[in-house]
């Protein structure tokens, strides 16, 4: 699907691209397509990948070999950004095309990540504690030893099957061992205990992009007028799949907006309910019986309740869940994709004939990346949000209210002015949730506008899904471009190259009869080890000028 989605995208904008490299006049016009889709390839390929095996302990003395995976996609922005997940189902495709998919995201909502995942083939419901942490303490040590995570280089997080007490382990292991000298050593990881240099907020993170996302899109009139919506969630109905940390969250932010949440899916059970679940009894219900099976304040549901009829549809689970099998009778207008790639190539296509709005997945589900971010700053600066500004913020806001009641005696208006209940909350009880709030907020919607803006430019119409990756792969793309990467190829090359014939000139010095050319020079060529120096800086500026004069040459005939 990444790269389908990656290559549907560079067909819009390859064009616009191949423009952009009009500020190279002396460049051929063949040679800026050539250089356009260098760039293009790099950016589609996977950096590396990392698989390797490794035996560990079981609880009852048995032995065990556990394979595991890490792949780096893009190293445009360093370090690179992505989660590690335990499943039996992980393959090494799946954890290349995720890679992509963290690359592309990143981008989207302008987070300086390049794209990672990491996985373990493990069931984790069939492994203790003991056993996981093992896994987890070894599997941290094998990527370290390979120079595939540190805070510069790869900063992991959590995914399906992980959670903080994984993270935790690993910042543990690598501060240890391979950390012990970094002071950064707990940015190895997002998604930590608070107690371990974690963030308020990270873990519904997710859930909260969905809502903030899905709101970004129906609070336009144009956009909802497409799918014969109203604009704005208030009354909207809405089913969820999946009511884990994604899900769950989402869920609640749709229905303290005023959605009626009318189903839940889960693995066991689909929950209906046409009037609506109350998402925080039943919130309460899971953490008590840790399934929803039995709730009492809702119906079970036997048939598929991804095709019931509803205006918002939250795929916020497994990839695939809807198919070109079920796409034709889904009855949504709108679709926020919470899960990573849960609409297959066909499906995708059949719901924008049906005129049903998608919201991409590395959009709508990128608010866990971005509170990462966060997390990852929080680390690198070794200091909470507003511990230094809050107080300070306060004093400010209370001497303004002050001046203001101030001038207003002075003008003969006896009146105090005091904060209101809402700003008199904001000062006691200020936390870096709200920062991280704030924060996501800001992002996202930016990152929406954008995409917005791209759709309406290339006249997408309702296919949002190019349109993010367009806006994804022109920052990456102009990354790659101003870094001069081919120009720095292009002096490497010719640094060996003169190297060789330098070292190849000086042990043949006499034979070549360069002692009668260099005379005049002797200073330069007598000793052994400048001969061999000085012979390649000769050779590297005649490779120099020969390459600018053939490169003038061709401009002329061009």
């Amino acid at each position: 699907m990444v790269e389908y989605c990656f290559h549907k995208a560079c067909i819009v904008l390859e064009p616009q691209l191949i423009e952009s490299m009009s500020k190279y006049p002396s460049m051929a016009p063949e040679k800026r397509a050539n250089r356009v889709q260098a760039i293009l390839k790099i950016i589609s390929n996977n950096s590396s990948t990392l698989e390797f095996q490794f035996p560990f302990v079981r609880d009852d003395g048995r032995y065990e070999m556990v394979t595991a995976f890490r792949a780096h996609h893009c190293l445009h922005r360093l370090p690179v950004k992505g989660g590690i997940r335990y499943s039996s189902d992980v393959c090494k495709d799946e954890v290349e095309a995720l890679s992509a998919l963290m690359t592309f995201k990143c981008a989207c909502v302008n987070v300086p990540f390049g794209g990672a995942k990491g996985g373990i083939i493990i069931d984790p419901a069939k492994y203790s504690e003991k056993e996981l942490q093992s896994i987890t303490r070894r599997y941290t040590v094998e990527l370290a030893k390979k120079n595939f995570i540190g805070p510069g280089i790869d900063v992991p997080a959590p995914d399906m099957g992980t959670t903080s007490r994984e993270m935790s382990w690993i910042a543990d292991q690598y501060g240890k061992t391979f950390g012990h000298r970094d002071i950064n050593t707990m940015a190895v990881v997002t998604g930590k205990p608070l107690n371990q240099g974690g963030i308020r907020g990270r873990t519904e993170a997710t859930g909260k992009g969905v809502y903030i996302a899905t709101n970004c899109f129906t609070r336009e009139a144009s956009w909802m007028r497409e799918i014969g919506l109203e604009p704005g969630l208030e009354g909207k109905t809405v089913i969820v799949q999946g009511f884990g940390n994604v899900g769950q969250y989402a869920a609640e932010h749709f229905h303290r907006a005023g959605c009626k949440v009318v189903g839940i899916i889960e693995k066991d059970v689909s929950l209906h309910c046409k009037s609506g679940i109350d998402i925080k009894a039943l919130s309460r219900y899971k953490t008590q019986q840790k399934t929803i099976k039995g709730y009492p304040k809702a119906n079970e549901f036997n048939g598929d309740l991804l095709l019931e009829e509803c205006d918002i549809l939250i795929p916020a689970a497994m990839e695939k869940s809807i198919t070109s099998e079920n796409a034709k009778n889904i009855k949504a207008k709108i679709i926020a994709e919470g899960a990573n790639g849960p609409t297959t190539p066909a499906a995708d296509k059949i719901l924008q004939e049906r005129r049903i709005l998608v919201i991409p997945d590395l959009y709508c589900n990128a608010g866990g990346v971005t509170a990462s971010y966060f997390e990852y700053l929080k680390n690198i600066n070794h200091i909470s949000f507003g511990k230094l500004s809050f107080r300070h913020e306060a004093q400010n806001l209370r001497e303004v209210l002050a001046s203001v009641q101030e001038s207003l005696r002075s003008a003969g208006v006896c009146v105090t002015v005091t904060p209101s209940k809402h700003l008199k909350h904001y000062f006691e009880h200020a936390s870096e949730a709200d920062v991280v709030t704030s924060g996501l907020q800001f992002v996202l919607e930016t990152a929406g506008k954008g995409i917005m803006n791209v759709a309406s430019q290339h006249q997408l119409c309702l296919d949002i899904r190019t349109a993010a990756y367009i806006w994804s792969v022109e920052k990456i793309f102009k990354s790659y471009e101003e870094a001069g990467l081919s120009i720095f190829f292009r002096l490497i090359s010719f640094l060996i190259a003169a190297v060789f014939l330098g070292i190849l000139c000086s042990i043949e010095w006499k034979r070549l009869h360069l002692c009668q050319i260099f005379d005049n020079c002797p200073k330069l060529f007598s000793n052994g080890s400048h001969r061999a120096v000085n012979c390649s800086l000769f050779c590297f500026t005649i490779l120099r000028t020969i390459s600018n004069v053939l490169r003038k040459t061709s401009s002329a005939h061009s």
